[in-house]
């Protein structure tokens, strides 16, 4: 896996319980998805009833399921976690469901994988705390109906677009999770390495920011590599020195851009006169997968100005040309 591909990986989720804030107040960045959620949280409590469901949407590795957990934690309410992939079966769901106290928070990830005969299941689970469930095969078929107790569904997706409108809109509260400021990430930056017990400096911590794609995911992993370079050179804190030197021998530029995403500008350009072009022509010219270019590799070239999208395809601009040293010459057939 990519340094700054945002999807999870294992060392992520052996180190992340400990790096999750666990109350909103400690909770970095997305101000004002923080402090709506902190009012519809306050007055589910002043009303004693179960908070509307939640759906959080957004690049991966910005903080959904950390949100999830802090909704739990300031509603004083256990969380079931569960992925949308996971769930195959009606029983799965019930059987989930089920087992939920008054209250509860049930967090599903990726909840625009969820089958559709699922999803049709969860929509009465959602609006009438109900769960009806078709038991035996033909003539031996039949429906049973169980109530369940008032809990808020939490649904995090990187795919909104993907969701039916019959699932979004049974959600109370949709909240739309943005990229991070520099000054944000340095933030997290430095409380990892007070919970990771490894000192860095505020030009390091800022220069890391700057190369994390606005993503704290990223933000994390680069740390702990660029800690990795700073023990095996015998010291006890992480400088600029140290971090730059780390960053540059990952190949993760002053951007944050790495080898694969040097690979798309420079093929773009160089063999596509800069566009316009197709993104599967794109991926076939640098052996990846289409889909890594369209979730990961685009989003931020997009966001950053490294590139545009046309209807006849991706073209490159005039700041790609420039960071990667090439002289530009605008398509006039754009």
């Amino acid at each position: 896996m990519r340094i700054v591909d945002s999807e999870r990986e294992e060392d992520d989720i052996l180190i992340e319980p400990s790096l999750r804030p666990s109350t909103i107040d400690e909770y970095v960045g997305q101000s004002e998805v923080k402090e709506n959620i902190k009012v519809f949280i306050e007055a589910a409590k002043i009303r004693d009833e179960a908070l509307d469901h939640v759906l959080l949407y957004g690049p991966p590795g910005l903080g959904k399921t950390t949100m999830a957990m802090i909704i739990a934690n300031e509603l004083h309410k256990n969380i079931r976690t569960a992925s949308g992939p996971a769930i195959e079966k009606a029983g799965d769901l019930a059987a989930i469901l089920s087992s939920l106290e008054p209250g509860d928070v049930l967090f599903i990830d990726e909840i625009h994988r969820i089958p559709r005969f699922i999803e049709e299941i969860l929509y009465p689970a959602m609006e009438d705390f109900t769960l009806d469930i078709v038991v035996g095969n033909d003539a031996s078929a039949r429906n049973i109906k169980i109530d369940l107790p008032p809990f808020t569904l939490v649904g995090a997706t990187t795919r909104a677009g993907d969701l039916t409108s019959p699932l979004r809109d049974r959600f109370g509260i949709v909240c739309k999770l943005k990229y991070y400021t520099n000054d944000e990430l340095k933030s997290i930056i430095e409380r990892t390495s007070k919970v990771l017990n490894m000192p860095i400096d505020a030009d390091a911590a800022l220069s890391l920011a700057k190369r994390s794609r606005g993503t704290p995911r990223i933000a994390n992993r680069l740390f702990k590599r660029v800690r990795d370079f700073a023990l095996v050179d015998g010291k006890d804190n992480i400088d600029l020195e140290t971090t730059e030197n780390a960053l540059n021998r990952l190949k993760v530029d002053i951007y944050g851009l790495d080898e694969i995403d040097h690979q798309y500008l420079e093929s773009l350009i160089r063999n596509f006169n800069g566009g316009p072009v197709g993104v599967e022509t794109l991926a076939s010219s640098i052996g990846e997968e289409v889909t890594t270019l369209l979730d990961v590799c685009e989003p931020f070239l997009l966001q950053n100005g490294f590139i545009k999208r046309t209807r006849s395809g991706r073209v490159a601009t005039e700041k790609s040309y420039k960071h990667l040293g090439i002289n530009y010459q605008e398509n006039l057939f754009m």
